[in-house]
């Protein structure tokens, strides 16, 4: 594409750049790709089917060891109690991970995702992260695409972009050196593009990052969006460090900054110029650094997200309705909207 941002250009905005221009700028790049004013939403929940994780990251607060007396794997008498509460609610789709689970086959992944698909057909399963269809493939000795490919034939149509961090196998040696490289998360996410399968990119900063490292995650993803043009959105947050092994050790002792939250956006917004959607993070942030967000680049305030585990886990509890979600939007003068997985309008609210 012409006139893109360079890596040296994301580098000197990152480290040099007015907060208040930034956020012009990024304005303006995303009423270019919407030029309608509306911000979407979605209505979901978070089900987490396991807890249970042998990846050790230290910055989760939330895994337990198999012989942990807080250990669970959900029943689907379970599951099906916690999807019924959210259609009760109007949901429409479920994001749907757990804990990399030593024992867990891909048989025992299809028999739940074909029972959730055939149970809740007008529920969408954004299920799974990289990290988990690299454990299932090492586990059950098949490739990367023949866990996509048949997860997707039991009804497995969207996956998120979790565990991705940063994509910098240096700052993933300290963060989490048991979990796949860069360069498998990226080949997770191509082999699920090629099968027709649409993911979302993520990035969590503030741990042991630098500012190139950022950089460098940003044009992966850019990159392979080139190539496959399926992801549907980029979500970024930022490390939560309360009760994590990373602040026991003393790596990592506070929270980044919500200027830096902002800054980082802004710029993802001005270098990842193939993606349509980009997502605040409220659930980190808060509801007004959240809606703040919206004056960042973000054109989509998330999930209401009916329930949430990985981020309280480390002490953040933020939570967020429906209504409240239509107030935060209208207040910046823009069109608050419902949407499904896809991105597809299912309300607007004048």
């Amino acid at each position: 594409m012409n006139n893109r941002l360079t890596d040296k250009e994301a580098l000197n905005l990152i480290k040099y750049a007015n907060l208040k221009d930034l956020g012009e700028m990024a304005t303006k790049k995303k009423q270019e790709l919407h030029p309608e004013g509306i911000v979407s939403f979605i209505v979901d929940r978070n089900i987490n089917y396991t807890n249970v994780c042998w990846v050790d990251c230290g910055f989760c607060a939330f895994y337990r060891h198999a012989k942990d007396k807080e250990a669970y794997i959900l029943t689907y008498e379970e599951i099906g109690e916690k999807i019924e509460e959210l259609l009760a609610i109007g949901g429409t789709q479920i994001l749907f991970q757990g804990g990399v689970h030593p024992k867990l086959k891909i048989e025992w992944y299809e028999d739940l995702v074909e029972w959730i698909s055939t149970n809740y057909p007008t529920i969408t399963i954004h299920g799974f992260s990289a990290v988990e269809i690299d454990y299932i493939a090492k586990i059950s000795k098949i490739s990367y695409k023949e866990v996509l490919q048949r997860l997707y034939k039991k009804g497995l149509f969207s996956m998120p972009g979790a565990g991705a961090e940063v994509l910098s196998d240096r700052v993933r040696a300290v963060i989490a050196p048991k979990k796949l490289s860069s360069d498998e998360w990226i080949d997770v996410h191509r082999q699920a593009h090629k099968i027709g399968m649409k993911t979302t990119a993520t990035m969590m900063f503030g741990s042991v990052d630098e500012p190139e490292d950022i950089v460098e995650h940003f044009r992966r993803i850019r990159e392979l969006q080139d190539e496959t043009g399926g992801f549907r959105a980029f979500i970024m947050w930022s490390f939560q460090p309360n009760f994590t092994k990373l602040q026991k050790e003393d790596i990592v002792k506070f929270r980044a900054s919500a200027n830096k939250y902002l800054r980082l956006l802004a710029i993802s917004r001005l270098y990842l110029d193939n993606f349509q959607n980009i997502q605040s993070s409220w659930v980190t942030q808060g509801s007004y650094i959240g809606q703040l967000a919206l004056l960042f680049g973000a054109n989509d305030l998330g999930s209401t997200m009916m329930e949430e585990n990985v981020v309280s886990a480390a002490g953040v509890a933020n939570k967020m309705n429906q209504s409240e979600m239509i107030k935060l939007i209208r207040d910046i003068g823009a069109i608050p909207a419902k949407r499904d997985t896809a991105y597809n309008i299912l309300e607007v609210f004048k």
